[in-house]
Formats: C-alpha cells, sequence, structure tokens
C-alpha cells in the first residue's frame, strides 16, 4: 500500500476519533471545549505532518459542525493548533514541540482568529479579541496533558517509530 493511501487512512481515523470524542466536551465562555480534538491534533502533526494534520482538524471541525457537535470557532482553534504542532515537530522531532505548537497555535492564535468570527459571523457582541484564548487554552491543555501520556508511552514503546516507517 502507498504512503500517500496509508496517510489518508490514519487522518480518516484521526478525524473519526476527533468527531466521536466532541461527544465529551464541556463549554467554556461560549465555545465548546474538546479535548479529544487536540489529542488528535498532536497525532496528527507527529504521525502525518502538518498538511495532513491541518486537514485532518479543519475535516473534524466541518464535520462536528454539521452535526451540531461544535462551533464555528473549532476551526481557527483546531486548524492552527494543528498546523503549527505539525511544523514545530517536523522541525524539532521532539514531543515537547508538538505539544507547544498545540497548546499556542490553539489558544492564543486560534483564539485570536476566533475573535472575528464570533463577532462578524456569529453576532457575538461581546466578544473582544481575547476573549477566546482562555477557553481555547483549557481545552487544548486537557487535550494535551492526554497526549503527553498517550502519545508519551507509544514513543517510549517504539510505536512511534515503526507507525512512522509504515506511513512514509
Amino acid at each position: 500500500m502507498s504512503a500517500n493511501i496509508k496517510k489518508i487512512s490514519l487522518t480518516g481515523i484521526f478525524i473519526a476519533i476527533s468527531v466521536i470524542g466532541s461527544l465529551f466536551s464541556f463549554p467554556v465562555f461560549g465555545s465548546k471545549c474538546a479535548p479529544a480534538q487536540h489529542l488528535m491534533n498532536i497525532m496528527g502533526a507527529v504521525f502525518l505532518g502538518p498538511g495532513y494534520a491541518l486537514a485532518a482538524a479543519f475535516l473534524s471541525s466541518l464535520i462536528r459542525n454539521m452535526l451540531g457537535l461544535g462551533t464555528l470557532l473549532a476551526f481557527p482553534g483546531s486548524m492552527c493548533g494543528a498546523f503549527l504542532a505539525g511544523v514545530l515537530y517536523r522541525g524539532g522531532k521532539k514531543l515537547p514541540y508538538a505539544y507547544g505548537g498545540e497548546v499556542f497555535g490553539t489558544a492564543l492564535v486560534g483564539g485570536i482568529l476566533a475573535y472575528p468570527i464570533a463577532k462578524i459571523v456569529l453576532g457575538n457582541g461581546q466578544a473582544a479579541i481575547f476573549t477566546f484564548v482562555v477557553p481555547f487554552f483549557i481545552s487544548t491543555c486537557g487535550g494535551t496533558l492526554l497526549a503527553v501520556v498517550l502519545v508519551g508511552a507509544m514513543k517510549k514503546s517504539g510505536v512511534i517509530d515503526r507507525l512512522l516507517q509504515e506511513v512514509t
């Protein structure tokens, strides 16, 4: 099986886990926090790279919105976190780079980019430029802590190296 087919298949699995995992979300200041999305962002960043991680985050957000499991605010948070985690992991090949990229990309970059969506598209007159940074930070920290445990264990057991050999 070609590497692209394997990457597409793994992307689909990560999307499915993200969507199913969003059933376990909680509201914080008008956004739905879904830690499973952030866990999958990191897994996508590590196993697939920034492009596939970004695509998975976009498609997960789209499906979650279509099913009523997310809001439009899912797009900037998940996509920025997944992409930055993938870029930093690709550049440094260390898991803390992926974790940091996810947290910074989701909380700060995605949180700020959520502002115009909330203000203009959703008509939220209460929104300010940093309104979503805190809830996005809470959500991404939950998912990143899950990733530290799960992906860290996968790294120690050699699963990451074996899977990377399979998909590249």
